[in-house]
């Protein structure tokens, strides 16, 4: 049986797109468990802000997942507008319980098509299979659901998506696969010498 590993994941985030598209390795190794989590909530809590609010950071990453994709060979289209509101995919997404398959589907709608899941909800809906009459969800159960699975997030440290969660390891963004896979080939590797010195390293900046 191959070890769990939690994959924290938001609509909004085209590095989480490039990460299902090449999860291969990673699902050979790893019992990947996706949760959803809503990533303008998690970056409040962690007192961040998105690349997108830095327009020279905005530029780069942007070009960076042109050009990465392209390397990767993986399909790739920006929807019109970007960053748009995940709050309501994301719930809905929370609320059935969405498997890879399933946000296969719902990425590749936003990061391959190139579509708004907003302004285009009954596609959307049927893309992931769903019927296009399925409302947007706004009950308090569908709220309080992604509400939570953020909270829990924020609780264990993580700071951006896609991140994935292996034997209480933050593994972050779609360039960490090869890291995660020597880690699961090297359980003790956080304990060598070298990332030891590394993470004992004195942060001037947080306060005794």
């Amino acid at each position: 049986m191959k070890p769990p590993a939690t994959l924290y994941y938001d609509i909004i985030s085209p590095f989480s797109h490039i990460l299902l598209q090449t999860r291969g390795p990673l699902e050979r190794k790893l019992h990947l468990q996706p949760v959803p989590v809503f990533l303008p909530g998690l970056l409040r809590a962690q007192k961040n802000i998105g690349p997108a609010e830095i327009p020279s950071k905005r530029a780069f990453s942007y070009a960076s997942m042109v050009w990465k994709t392209q390397k990767l060979g993986v399909p790739f289209k920006f929807p019109p507008a970007h960053p748009f509101s995940p709050l309501a995919p994301m719930r809905l997404l929370a609320q059935i319980d969405a498997d890879l398959h399933t946000l296969d589907k719902a990425f590749s709608f936003v990061f391959a098509d190139g579509r708004d899941p907003n302004d285009e909800w009954a596609d959307f809906c049927a893309a992931i299979g769903l019927p296009r009459t399925t409302p947007k969800p706004s009950d308090d159960a569908a709220k309080a659901k992604l509400t939570n699975f953020t909270d829990d997030a924020v609780q264990r440290g993580v700071f951006g998506v896609p991140t994935i969660e292996f034997r209480d390891r933050l593994f972050f963004g779609a360039d960490s696969i090869d890291m995660l896979l020597d880690f699961v080939d090297r359980p003790e590797m956080f304990d060598e010498p070298a990332f030891q010195a590394a993470l004992a390293t004195k942060n001037p900046l947080v306060p005794k």
